[in-house]
């Protein structure tokens, strides 16, 4: 649940209440009623009114902020990887490939080959 005064992005509009999709808002008031569908009532300045909405027609503007700069960032390694013609970056992203293969598969070594590993630097 959102709190009181937090800055928020209508997303939505579910019940076609005309509501500005895009614009930003301050949610005012909890709708505690369980007999309604809406969960907050959202005060829209630029509709300069206090509109009722459910919790899935509005989001933070912090996440949102923070999926078009993960989104701009994944573009641009896109644009980076196809200008330097780096196919494994460029298949990563893609999720073509995860990892290469020799750092998938990379286990410890047994006890015998650690004390044999450690031997070897010691005599040298």
């Amino acid at each position: 649940m959102l709190r009181l005064g937090t800055k928020v992005i209508l997303t939505g509009d579910r019940f076609e209440q005309g509501l500005p999709i895009g614009e930003h808002g301050f949610i005012i008031a909890y709708d505690r009623n369980p007999d309604n569908a809406f969960d907050y009532v959202v005060r829209v300045p630029t509709m300069n009114k206090h509109v009722f909405v459910p919790k899935d027609d509005v989001e933070l503007e912090e996440s949102l902020l923070q999926r078009e700069a993960e989104r701009i960032e994944r573009e641009a390694l896109i644009d980076y990887a196809l200008a330097t013609r780096n196919e494994a970056l460029f298949k990563r992203l893609m999720g073509g490939e995860e990892e290469p293969e020799q750092e998938k598969t990379k286990e410890p070594p047994s006890a015998a080959d650690f004390v044999k590993q450690v031997n070897l630097r010691a005599w040298i």
